[in-house]
């Protein structure tokens, strides 16, 4: 049984089966009644018994007799985040998700899943983490575990808070294990995908082997990274912005021991800055790639997500950075290795 499915109730059980299953989900106690194809016909929530029982209904009355008929529902590809937010706002915690012909396919939990971000997503786990070795002589670095679980995972369960229901996994050293862990993704809830080079193929080079994208757009993110980067919020500024690219960017401060002068024409100083600190944004290798960029991208060659940006500029594409204003550690060496399992102490992810 799926695990959306604990909340849904077949519209020709009786009442004593209802009031069961509203016990079982306890602080998630909303029933979605369906007919025999999974299409909805309303929803049921212990208020709605009570009041079906003060009018003077029991036990042996039809289930229909006590559901609300027209309950919230959101339609498979057809919403916004801002929707979703707007039914946060409203109180209701827990939606169903409906395909065209109106069946049940999914269920949003607001306690578990903050919101839905409508894209795929393809993480970049094939390097051999040289600089790491010996810890990566037997394992991907993907899988080298920070705290309780592995850098990669603290990644996923990330996107998957955010709603991402697809996850391809880009493998090559090692990646057998990466699938052994992972499989289908089924223990997750959701879609994982797996696609390997024969060859070299860059930084983004092997995006082209996945056989397709459900949704325009696609984040691309390194695997070993450890951040707490706001997933929905980086989607709603890319979006906002109708860019073609976003690319999540860190900061980087440099602090000059001494004071600095500014000059101008024959050497006349401008200004004085008394141990200025400059601060520069760098790649963080995490972006978001609206799919027709794909076409950019040389099949079969060798080529880097830097490669891809330069050709954008040059083609008049926009791309936009994304500060990240939290957390942000990429695991290259064993000190940022040490750092890591010192900082996921103290960390939120």
């Amino acid at each position: 049984m799926k695990t959306f499915e604990i909340h849904i109730i077949s519209h020709k059980e009786n009442i004593r089966t209802a009031l069961k299953k509203l016990d079982l989900l306890a602080a998630d106690a909303i029933l979605f009644v369906a007919d025999e194809a999974l299409k909805l016909v309303g929803s049921l929530t212990d208020g709605d018994l009570r009041r079906g029982f003060i009018k003077g209904m029991g036990f042996e009355d039809s289930i229909l007799e006590f559901i609300q008929k027209n309950p919230i529902y959101i339609k498979e590809h057809e919403y916004s985040i801002e929707l979703l937010e707007s039914y946060k706002k409203r109180n209701f915690k827990i939606i169903p998700i409906l395909n065209k012909d109106g069946i049940i396919i999914d269920i949003l939990n607001f306690r578990t899943q903050s919101t839905i971000v409508p894209a795929n997503v393809v993480l970049m786990a094939g390097g051999e983490g040289k600089r790491l070795r010996p810890l990566t002589s037997t394992i991907p670095k993907p899988l080298l575990k920070v705290g309780e679980k592995p850098i990669i995972e603290h990644n996923i369960d990330r996107l998957i808070q955010v709603g991402i229901k697809r996850i391809t996994l880009s493998i090559n050293y090692l990646g057998d294990q990466l699938e052994a862990f992972f499989k289908d993704g089924d223990s997750k809830g959701i879609r994982m995908d797996y696609v390997k080079e024969d060859k070299p193929l860059g930084t983004i080079g092997s995006i082209l082997l996945v056989d397709n994208f459900e949704h325009d757009d696609i984040i691309v993110m390194n695997s070993d990274l450890l951040t707490n980067i706001d997933f929905a919020d980086f989607y709603k500024t890319y979006k906002a912005s109708k860019a073609d690219m976003a690319v999540a960017a860190t900061s980087y401060h440099v602090d000059v021991p001494y004071a600095v002068l500014e000059t101008g024409e024959e050497n006349r100083v401008k200004s004085l800055k008394e141990k200025p600190r400059y601060t520069y944004y760098s790649n963080a290798g995490i972006y978001i790639i609206n799919k027709r960029l794909l076409s950019m991208i040389p099949n079969g060659e060798f080529f880097d997500i830097t490669d891809l940006m330069e050709k954008a500029i040059e083609m008049d594409y926009q791309i936009i950075t994304y500060p990240i204003n939290g957390y942000w550690l990429d695991i290259g060496k064993h000190e940022d290795y040490k750092k890591a399992q010192e900082d996921i102490k103290h960390l939120k992810l």
